[in-house]
């Protein structure tokens, strides 16, 4: 078993209650009503996907993921999506979910709707507005802020704009992640775009997470100097986080990141009238071509996905037209996607055995992809970075699916096998693990996943979905901040007074109790403790004296509030406004 704190595996058995892990150990004298055998296997935690762009039709079954081992996904990536996320999450439970699903409060849906698709500076009001707009999905559970500063129109807001946006929701001690913004300005550095992400996140007050992180065009590498900004910002206490998928290309719309933004202002129709413009045209075709070259070199890099050609293919179809004026003449009929090769195998692997950089797929729930990161990305890594390679250890690799992405948006009962935490668990085949979808076959099928379990229920056996549908809408508190991965054996001890109740933890003697005001709550057995400043975290089972009952609890201590909440099976929750305590 791998628990995914990046300790060595060691052999144990899992026993869950519920939908929670009940005991962890040797069980054989323990009796069970069903006992999967997976003797052989590496039983890890259900891998966290932070960077999801799901099909919410696809939740009812997500095999593409389930497939790959994931449990979780947060959606709205690259700061798109619903605003309404207490809507988007109901909608999605309302439904049925293979998977839990989380969310983003995007930035880009919020920029839009108050500020248009127009290149222009918003009022302090407008400013204002966007910030309500954030703070409010939030309030509703979401996981962090995400931005998307390369795609239009939130690629028109200055820096200082998206800062004054995003600091009053310092509060929330959440994370910023952001697909990074490369601007003719700055000669399309990835480098300078990077910088910029960690700038807005420091001066807001957020944890930056450098999304999908890749070193582009012609700043190849120089991942060492990305990832020494990175150290620099957490050394002076703005902790950095990443995360990152095991491809040198990526999928987008062809125009997104290509076209100038002055021609896409107004959005596609606007482009349109430009490219028949004459007197436009050529700036935009020079522009387009400026851009490509210092983003992914040539046009054999980037493959139009409708026609199912490269542009350089496209170039000689049209009688030898220029780069520019191929994706021009593409760009007046239609506006498709296109596959771009952005990067070299050197930088990648630094960027992947970055501490703090987790693994995500930029991908989601869905039965159709172009690019085999939907059905491939997990597998791979165990496979060609771990088994293969060695770029990776599988602890380390486990890790970073897993405990990594859940400690940066702030999850405190997924992400790690501990008692009390939810019984999301993937098992594999650390032999055989590997993907199969290519860019010819992206939806070619993993192997070497064997069970899935999402919520304690199997949703894969023997590598095969079995229609289970036990996912759930996943919603943040102010009590789950974004912090570095911290496992900690050091003692937590509170105790504290509230309206009468006694609220008393003590790890040294393994012991929690809450008492009084008609609650009595004693912990039968202790499992995680996660600690960041002034915050601590605990998992287990206690006991209610009521009715003799055992739960599984998580119990997060926020000494900057002042509060101790106790969550029961995943579902009860009391706060409790400690007046006096101490910490220690």
């Amino acid at each position: 078993m791998l628990d995914g704190t990046g300790r060595p595996a060691f052999r144990a058995d899992i026993g869950i209650a519920g939908s929670r892990i009940a005991k962890i150990g040797n069980l054989s004298r323990d009796s069970a009503t069903t006992v999967v055998d997976v003797s052989g296997l590496i039983v890890a935690p259900g891998f966290i996907n932070i960077h999801s762009h799901a099909a919410p039709a696809a939740f009812a079954t997500a095999a593409n993921m389930l497939r790959q081992g994931v449990t979780t996904e947060i959606l709205n990536a690259d700061g798109g999506g619903p605003l309404d996320i207490a809507r988007q999450l109901a909608a999605a439970e309302s439904t049925s979910l293979a998977v839990n699903v989380g969310a983003y409060a995007p930035f880009n849906s919020a920029w839009s709707r108050v500020v248009g698709n127009s290149d222009r500076r918003p009022t302090a009001e407008e400013i204002g507005q966007v910030t309500a707009l954030l703070d409010r999905a939030l309030e509703a559970g979401a996981w962090g802020v995400s931005a998307g500063l390369d795609y239009k129109p939130a690629y028109y807001a200055k820096t200082d704009e998206v800062v004054a946006a995003l600091a009053p929701l310092a509060g929330w001690r959440t994370n910023f992640t952001s697909h990074d913004r490369l601007t003719p300005e700055a000669a399309y550095s990835s480098l300078a775009a990077i910088r910029e992400t960690i700038e807005i996140g420091e001066r807001a007050g957020l944890m930056p997470v450098i999304t999908h992180m890749k070193v582009q065009g012609k700043d190849q590498g120089m991942a060492d100097s990305a990832l020494a900004m990175m150290r620099a910002a957490t050394a002076r206490g703005v902790h950095t986080a990443a995360d990152v998928y095991p491809y040198l290309a990526g999928q987008t719309g062809l125009a997104s990141l290509f076209v100038p933004g002055w021609a896409q202002e107004g959005g596609r129709d606007a482009l349109v009238q430009r490219l028949r413009d004459s007197a436009a045209r050529p700036r935009i075709v020079r522009e387009t071509e400026e851009a490509l070259a210092a983003r992914v070199g040539n046009a054999e890099n980037i493959r139009v996905l409708s026609r199912n050609k490269t542009v350089a293919e496209l170039m000689a179809d049209m009688g030898g037209v220029s780069a520019g004026e191929a994706i021009a003449r593409v760009l007046e009929v239609e506006s498709p996607g296109m596959i771009a090769t952005f990067g070299v195998e050197p930088d990648l692997v630094k960027i992947m055995q970055y501490p703090d950089a987790a693994i995500a797929c930029d991908c989601g729930a869905a039965t159709r992809a172009a690019h085999p990161r939907f059905f491939g990305t997990y597998p791979r890594v165990l496979g060609r970075y771990v088994r293969e390679s060695r770029a990776l250890t599988l602890p380390d690799a486990v890790r970073k699916m897993t405990a990594l992405p859940a400690t940066i948006i702030g999850m405190v009962d997924r992400g790690f096998i501990a008692v009390g935490m939810a019984a999301d668990l993937a098992v594999f085949d650390s032999a055989s693990v590997i993907d199969r979808a290519t860019y010819e076959n992206p939806t070619a099928g993993s192997e070497g996943i064997r069970f899935v379990l999402v919520n304690g229920r199997v949703a894969v056996r023997d590598g095969e979905p079995t229609g289970v549908a036990a996912g759930r809408g996943l919603r943040r508190t102010r009590a789950m901040m974004s912090r570095p991965m911290s496992v900690s054996s050091l003692n937590l001890r509170l105790e504290g007074v509230d309206d009468g109740r006694t609220v008393e933890v003590d790890l040294s003697r393994r012991m929690l109790r809450v008492t009084g005001a008609g609650e009595a709550f004693e912990a039968m057995e202790l499992g995680l403790l996660q600690v960041a400043p002034r915050w601590a975290s605990v998992t287990g089972r206690l006991r209610a004296a009521t009715d003799d009952e055992e739960a599984a609890f998580v119990l997060v201590v926020d000494e900057s509030s002042g509060t101790v909440t106790l969550e029961i099976d995943g579902r009860s929750t009391r706060v409790y406004k400690v007046t006096s305590y101490s910490l220690t």
